[in-house]
């Protein structure tokens, strides 16, 4: 086992000062089966109450309003995280036993659709389509494919920006983890793999934190993750 200490910092400045302001931040991390959180805490700037609760995808949200005149907003999230080894695995689970399950579940119905985001390039497509046909469980099918996208992304900062979809990254082949994590999501829910997008906080030397993104693909409850950060320097939040 191993502990993280995380500081993460969001700043916004305005052009003058703002009269009131309305926000939700998802910044803490959560105690799951892999990590468990020994403390968390979020600072305001300007100071102000907050309300928390978990949402519908099992996020921490931290509810704040600012009803007084502030030019910026400064949050700063502290974590101390202890995380347990996370072995893949995947159930023994058929591609028909998938579809049922999915055609009864609300959550992971949501994880089928494409987005702009996602939507694959052809080529991602035919690669899903390909190594899906290799495999006669879908959770091991999932694993090779995001294996074969990251294989075949190179991590480059500066090729893409935040608004960039995971078709143009691919026609790049060059992207960062939300890249890649776009390209994978919409290379599994082509072959009808529900998968979902996870934000984890890096465990860094420096005080500077990164945010990287992972797609998970959901497995009779399970995930089977591939990020592009090692999995034991990593806490998910959400």
């Amino acid at each position: 086992m191993k502990r993280l200490r995380i500081e993460h910092q969001t700043a916004f400045a305005y052009q003058g000062d703002v009269s009131a302001s309305y926000n939700e931040a998802r910044m803490l991390p959560g105690s799951t089966d892999s990590q468990f959180v020994l403390s968390a805490s979020l600072d305001i700037e300007p100071s102000t109450s907050v309300n928390q609760y978990v949402d519908y995808f099992g996020t921490r949200v931290t509810s704040f309003d600012i009803l007084s005149p502030h030019a910026s907003l400064t949050l700063t999230a502290r974590s101390l995280v202890e995380v347990r080894p996370r072995p893949l695995e995947h159930a023994d689970m058929t591609w028909d036993q998938l579809r049922r399950e999915a055609a009864r579940s609300v959550e992971v119905v949501e994880q089928l659709g494409q987005t702009s985001r996602t939507k694959p390039h052809p080529e991602v497509a035919e690669i899903a389509r390909a190594v899906a046909a290799q495999h006669d469980q879908p959770g091991q099918a999932a694993h090779a494919i995001a294996m074969a996208i990251g294989d075949a992304v190179e991590y480059v900062h500066g090729v893409t920006g935040v608004h960039s979809t995971g078709a143009e990254a691919w026609e790049a082949r060059k992207g960062v983890c939300q890249d890649i994590a776009h390209i994978v999501l919409g290379a599994l829910r082509e072959v009808g793999i529900p998968a979902r997008y996870a934000t984890p906080r890096s465990g860094c030397p420096s005080r500077e934190s990164r945010t990287p993104g992972w797609s998970g693909s959901r497995d009779r409850g399970r995930a089977s993750t591939r990020p592009t950060t090692p999995r034991s320097e990593t806490v998910t939040c959400s």
